[in-house]
């Protein structure tokens, strides 16, 4: 299962096509809406997401609410973009046009985008590099979830820190009612509070906060991926999906960084047996051996750095005039990580909606289904 996105930042429309999609999965928009809605709230949030309440149109694949096998094509309208229409017109012309960015902003990827290919008004990179384009991310995201959960498989996301202050509430499957209620997704209320001051403070001093999210499922059977070949290795095709998602600077599975620290004994898991098949008590792996899954919980941590807009701007270059100039202040965010959560969860959910249909192949869910079962069975009794 493979897809593609298109479209700008201000452009008329966001579109991705999903192939690879097997057919009878009960689809429809209500499935994927949901999932866009939360990518556009969480406090820190800025002003575009008042202007863009992000709705999907489902254009192909589907019909009377079930995918055909066909190749699936999502939509999501650009409503701003009839502030842009002359701007970002296709058409020759009207050049420099309106709104024309030619002082590289730090953190993003305008210079090193405008150099690569050769571009002088740097709007032509901010408009396909922008966060923006994680909208058909998540679009393609919920029809994976949609698909895992059919198939027994469940995700969820939190915010683990804010800048400094951090999570104290150990994780548990319980604690969903309290992510999905904090304004910042942290089950811990006296953490989610001091986060609200943190990004309230922020924002008066024109300045932005980054964090770290943690992202699980759990029902994965034992085996998607494999060790046989570097680029089939679930572990790293999860970092380089959650990697290639603006503003993220590190990944790491279970312990991670952690497990660097400490001596084998204390990271590595041990292997039981009852009537419940092999399990393991600890889970120091996150989830993932040798490259492929062991059974247990997927557990997935991921930084965000700052938003590389800041109200209070950086030095940089005009890249016209090559003088000194202040980075450019586009609509921005105090921090976007509560939403980031919900985009990685959606990345890693695509990721593994492709390693499930990979090893249980199926042109139909009925069959995905049946072949799971057995599967499952199988692991049991081995």
């Amino acid at each position: 299962m493979k897809f593609l996105t298109a479209g700008e930042s201000h452009g008329p429309q966001l579109t991705a096509i999903l192939e690879g999609l097997p057919s009878q999965l009960e689809l429809t928009a209500a499935d994927i809406d949901p999932w866009l809605e939360k990518r556009q709230t969480g406090y820190g949030r800025g002003r575009r997401m008042v202007i863009e309440t992000d709705r999907v149109q489902i254009l192909s694949g589907v019909r009377a609410g079930r995918t055909t096998g066909a190749p699936v094509t999502l939509v999501v309208e650009n409503k701003d973009h009839r502030n842009w229409v002359e701007i970002m017109s296709p058409e020759p012309g009207n050049e420099p046009r309106k709104k024309a960015l030619t002082a590289a902003r730090p953190g993003h990827a305008d210079l090193a985008g405008g150099i690569k290919y050769r571009h002088k008004d740097l709007r032509d990179v901010l408009e396909r590099a922008s966060a923006r384009e994680t909208t058909m991310r998540v679009a393609v995201g919920a029809v994976s979830l949609k698909l895992l959960k059919v198939l027994g498989i469940e995700g969820v996301n939190f915010v683990a820190s804010l800048r400094d202050i951090e999570c104290q509430v150990p994780f548990s499957w319980d604690l969903l009612e309290a992510v999905e209620s904090s304004p910042v997704r942290c089950p811990d209320p006296q953490a989610s509070a001091r986060m609200v001051e943190i990004i309230d403070q922020a924002k008066k001093d024109g300045d932005t906060l980054g964090g770290v999210l943690e992202v699980r499922f759990r029902g994965l059977p034992i085996g998607l991926g494999s060790y046989v070949q570097w680029d089939r290795k679930l572990d790293g095709r999860i970092a380089q999906a959650v990697m290639s998602v603006q503003a993220v600077k590190g990944v790491e599975i279970g312990y991670g960084f952690q497990a660097a620290r400490l001596p084998g004994s204390a990271v590595h898991d041990a292997i039981y047996r009852d009537e419940r098949g092999y399990h393991r008590r600890t889970n120091g792996a996150g989830g993932l051996e040798g490259g492929m899954t062991d059974g247990e919980e997927l557990v997935v941590r991921v930084a965000l750095k700052p938003i590389a807009t800041l109200m209070t701007p950086l030095p940089t270059v005009d890249v016209v005039t090559r003088e000194p100039a202040d980075a450019a202040r586009e609509r921005s965010d105090t921090t976007a990580v509560p939403a980031a959560g919900v985009i990685m969860q959606c990345v890693i959910a695509q990721v593994l909606a492709e390693a499930v249909l990979e090893k249980f192949g199926g042109d139909t869910v009925p069959e995905l289904q049946e072949r799971i079962e057995a599967y499952r069975q199988y692991a049991l009794e081995y």
